[in-house]
């Protein structure tokens, strides 16, 4: 069994953190209101996204350890079940990131960012070699970064590959 490289998804995460809050720090009030690149949501709202995508990394850990207690076959029906709503789920995404932007807006979203990330790094110390391993199915019509099969370690991944996506969208100083 090959060892997880903890420092790297920490370094990839504290990355993340820094431009997160750079993004912030240079952020003009008609820069946030600003329409993204491809997307509908404003860059404050954008944002929110990319700080979302932390936020459910927490959700996601404790599926893959429900489902890990369960049959394979229980995560490939969930995900199924999943793929099955995308459309609906597009339309919450949506409409959540709006929404959230409103409760955390660029003000409260730095830290949020901080608060998150903390609880994520102390839950990745807690992770035994073995538990890295596990994982379950996924629904791959919700992100491009969701695969059929997507292990512990794949989670703990993920948010910064959303971030680093969703980073080149924006448009914060006025590049269209």
């Amino acid at each position: 069994m090959e060892l997880v490289d903890r420092q790297a998804i920490l370094d990839e995460m504290e990355r993340a953190r820094l431009e997160f809050h750079r993004l912030l720090a240079n952020a003009s009030k008609d820069g946030l209101a600003r329409r993204s690149r491809g997307t509908r949501w404003t860059n404050e709202q954008l944002l929110f996204h990319m700080l979302f995508g932390y936020i459910l990394i927490r959700v996601l850990l404790g599926l893959v350890r429900l489902f890990w207690l369960l049959p394979d076959g229980a995560s490939r029906t969930f995900s199924r079940v999943l793929d099955a709503a995308s459309t609906p789920f597009h339309v919450v995404n949506y409409l959540g990131s709006c929404g959230g932007a409103q409760v955390f807006n660029h003000r409260r979203m730095g830290a949020q960012f901080d608060r998150t990330m903390d609880a994520i790094e102390r839950r990745l110390a807690r992770e035994s070699e073995a538990d890295f391993q596990r994982g379950m199915h996924y629904p791959t019509r919700w992100d491009p970064y969701f695969s059929d099969f997507m292990t512990l370690e794949d989670i703990y991944r993920y948010p910064t590959l959303h971030f680093d996506h969703h980073a080149k969208q924006l448009t914060l100083s006025g590049d269209t």
